[in-house]
C-alpha cells in the first residue's frame, strides 16, 4: 500500500489544506460514510421494524467486532457517543462518599477533567491531580509522578491513554498495576488510542476502558466505546436511564432512547478499512512520518523535545519558536492566522512556558504538509 498524497482521495478532504489535525475529530473515509449512509436508508425503509427488532442484535453484532479488534467479548463492549459520555457513566456510577479521593492528573483532558470535579462535587470527595512532567524523558517519569500522588484515601485513578493535548503515550499497564497494589481503581480515556496504538484492553489490567473510533479506527463521527472488566460487580449505568435499568450492563447501553445509531453501526467499516490499509504498515508510516516531522521543525524552530519516541504514536508537541508569546490568546491567534491564511489546520497551545503545535501525522500526510507548517510560521 502506498502511503501519502497518493491516498488522500478516499478521505473527503480539501485538497488545498495541510490537513495536520487528525487527532481531534478524526476525518471518516468515503467508503464508510457511504456504508454509514447504507445503513441509514435500511432504517428509514422500515424505521420502527429497524429500531424496535433490529438494533439491538446489529449492536451485539458490531460490539462483536470491536471486541475482535481490541480484545475482550462482545458482550464486555458497549456503545456510547463518544469516551467522554463512557467517562461520565463510570463517574457517576461509582458510589464515591466524602471519604475517599479521584485521582487525575495536569494533562487530563479539559472535558474530561470537569466531569470528575462534577462527580465528586456531588459526593463531597476530593479531587487531587498527579504532575506529570513534560518534557518528559521516559515512561518511570509518568508512572512515579502518578505513584507520588496516591494516597491511602485514592479510590479511582483517571488516566489517559494517549494524552490529547501532549500526545504522550501513557505506561497504562505499569500504572494499572501501582495502583492495584495501592488499592485504587483505574479508569482509562482511551479516546486517542483504538487505531493509533496496538490496544488490548483485557490485558491492560483495568476496570474500565473507554475509546473513540472515530478518531484513528475511522468510524463516522460520535462512536465510542466503552468496556468492563467482566468480574466487575459494581452497577454500571449510562448517563441517560432508560428501558433497560437494571436488566444488565449490555441493555441499559444498547437502549437509551431514540436516537441515529449508523455511526455505531458502521464501526466494523471503519475498522475493515484499517485492515485493508494493513494496520502495521500504517502505524509505522505514522510514526516514522511523525518523527521525521518533529526532527524537522526541532530543527527549524531550534525548540526542545517533548517525548522520547517510545512514548509517541502518531500525536506530538513540536515546540514554536521562543518570540512567541505563550498564552492562549496569542495561541488561537497563530492557530487561526495559518488555517485562514495559510490553508494549515494544527492545533496551537500554549505548555509550559511557551507554544507548541501539536502534530498529527496520518496515512494520507506527506513531510511536505509539515514542511509548509514550518514554512508559514
Amino acid at each position: 500500500m502506498t502511503f501519502g498524497h497518493a491516498i488522500r482521495e478516499a478521505w473527503p478532504l480539501d485538497p488545498a489544506v495541510a490537513y495536520l489535525n487528525h487527532g481531534t475529530v478524526g476525518v471518516t473515509p468515503n467508503v464508510v460514510l457511504e456504508a454509514q449512509a447504507e445503513i441509514r436508508a435500511r432504517i428509514e425503509r422500515q424505521p420502527a421494524k429497524f429500531m424496535l427488532r433490529e438494533l439491538k442484535p446489529a449492536l451485539r453484532e458490531a460490539a462483536g467486532v470491536v471486541a475482535g479488534f481490541l480484545g475482550g467479548a462482545g458482550e464486555d463492549w458497549v456503545f456510547v457517543d463518544n469516551a467522554t459520555t463512557g467517562i461520565n457513566a463510570v463517574l457517576r456510577s461509582l458510589p464515591l462518599t466524602p471519604n475517599d479521593t479521584v485521582l487525575i492528573n495536569n494533562q487530563t483532558y479539559g472535558g474530561v477533567k470537569n466531569a470528575a470535579r462534577f462527580a465528586c462535587r456531588q459526593a463531597g470527595t476530593r479531587l487531587d491531580a498527579a504532575e506529570i512532567p513534560f518534557p518528559i524523558n521516559g515512561p518511570d517519569a509518568a508512572g512515579a509522578a502518578i505513584e507520588a500522588a496516591l494516597t491511602p484515601e485514592t479510590r479511582l485513578v483517571l488516566i489517559d491513554h494517549i494524552v490529547s493535548e501532549t500526545g504522550l503515550v501513557m505506561p497504562v499497564a505499569e500504572i494499572a498495576a501501582l495502583c492495584r497494589r495501592h488499592g485504587a481503581r483505574v479508569l482509562v480515556d482511551g479516546a486517542h488510542a483504538p487505531g493509533q496504538i496496538d490496544v488490548n484492553v483485557p490485558a491492560l489490567g483495568v476496570d474500565w476502558y473507554v475509546g473513540n473510533l472515530h478518531k484513528w479506527a475511522f468510524a463516522p463521527r460520535g462512536c465510542g466505546v466503552m468496556w468492563r472488566a467482566p468480574d466487575s460487580r459494581d452497577d454500571l449505568h449510562p448517563p441517560v436511564i432508560s428501558w433497560g435499568l437494571d436488566e444488565s450492563y449490555v441493555a441499559e447501553f444498547d437502549w437509551t432512547g431514540t436516537r441515529d445509531p449508523s455511526a455505531y453501526l458502521a464501526a466494523p467499516a471503519g475498522i475493515a478499512f484499517l485492515e485493508d490499509l494493513g494496520i502495521e504498515a500504517a502505524a509505522a508510516y505514522r510514526h516514522g512520518l511523525l518523527r521525521q516531522a518533529a526532527e524537522m521543525l526541532r530543527q527549524r524552530w531550534a525548540g526542545p523535545v517533548g517525548a522520547p519516541a517510545d512514548m509517541t504514536g502518531s500525536m506530538a508537541l513540536a515546540a514554536l519558536p521562543d518570540r512567541f508569546t505563550a498564552d492562549r490568546e496569542t495561541a488561537q491567534a497563530l492557530r487561526d492566522r495559518l488555517l485562514f491564511e495559510h490553508d494549515i489546520e494544527v492545533p496551537v497551545l500554549p505548555w509550559q512556558g511557551r507554544l507548541w503545535a501539536r502534530l498529527s501525522a496520518q496515512v494520507y500526510n506527506e513531510l511536505s504538509d509539515f514542511e509548509r507548517l514550518a514554512d508559514a510560521v
